[in-house]
């Protein structure tokens, strides 16, 4: 790992096999500085400018060289996001279907960890369906929302300071975080090591080798510069058996938001239509109405074995 610019940039290895020569997919564009309390928040959606790279070996797809994640991470530890908490509802029921589908595979329900849960929607509802429940979330400001909205002690910090013990969970959520972290093999191994044997592991992710990201290239949503890594099902697959789990399914993943804010959120790739879509929808009372979109989202479902070295 090198640095530069005065220890704002890092170039890393591959995190999945070590490689150390790439092929770029997309190139660096000039960078507008913003507060990275802002930037780095839940909803950013501020686009990607430094430079995506795959690795040779192995085909991951991430940013290199980057901003030093510990900007990042302090940087989003400490900015507001009523925007993102704006959602709650529609997310619930994202999360009320999801669960469904856990608890078809979990049906004596147990105990449950959700790894940068946010507001905490998840575990609400997985509270109200009789889970015990467990959250942590690095921004104070979003623990805070949920204690004061839900009701809900979340641990602030990441999964690593909370210092759970070995095996204390039968199911950890990772809902659109893991593209996030610095380092998805220690992330993801460090799930395994506070996962009870034959537990369930559950990653949301957005897929850059979906049709949808493939056909939008550098104009696909997902490629904003809160994202650090771009898996595939190929990739995920590769990091999750090398940290101790085997993939039971992998599926499309279809969210929940109120139909004006999905047009908020399109207008930096359609501007002046999705200004007037939002400005439509509002005016004929549907601004709230929930809706579910796909823009490339992937549930991948995996067990922890028996043991995290087998």
């Amino acid at each position: 790992m090198t640095t530069t610019d005065d220890n704002k940039y890092e170039t890393v290895p591959c995190n999945i096999c070590g490689g150390t020569t790439f092929t770029t997919v997309y190139p660096a564009m000039p960078r507008v500085a913003h507060d990275l309390a802002v930037e780095f928040r839940s909803s950013g959606d501020e686009p990607l400018c430094e430079p995506v790279v795959a690795c040779d070996a192995c085909g991951l797809q991430f940013v290199n060289p980057r901003l030093n994640p510990h900007l990042i991470l302090d940087g989003y530890r400490e900015g507001t996001d009523p925007v993102f908490v704006s959602q709650a509802a529609a997310r619930e029921k994202t999360f009320a279907r999801a669960l469904t589908r856990i608890e078809t595979r979990v049906p004596g329900k147990g105990r449950l960890l959700d790894i940068g849960t946010a507001g905490g929607s998840f575990i609400h509802v997985a509270a109200q369906r009789g889970w015990t429940v467990d959250g942590c979330e690095p921004n104070k400001w979003l623990c805070e929302w949920g204690k004061k909205t839900y009701g809900l002690d979340i641990r602030p910090g990441t999964h690593f300071e909370q210092h759970y013990r070995d095996a204390a969970f039968d199911v950890v959520t990772v809902w659109d975080v893991l593209e996030h972290a610095a380092d998805p093999t220690a992330f993801l191994a460090e799930c395994r090591r506070i996962m009870k044997p034959g537990g369930l592991l559950i990653v949301n992710y957005p897929d850059i080798d979906s049709w949808i990201a493939k056909a939008m290239g550098r104009r696909w949503p997902m490629l904003i510069s809160v994202h650090l890594y771009f898996f595939t099902p190929t990739t995920l697959t590769d990091i999750l058996g090398r940290t101790g789990f085997d993939v039971v399914d992998i599926t499309p993943h279809y969210q929940w938001l109120e139909l004006k804010y999905v047009f908020t959120r399109a207008e930096p790739l359609l501007g002046i239509v999705a200004r007037a879509a939002r400005g439509l929808v509002s005016a004929i009372g549907l601004g709230h109405a929930h809706v579910p979109y796909w823009i490339g989202q992937t549930l991948v479902v995996a067990r922890a074995r028996p043991s995290a070295n087998g």
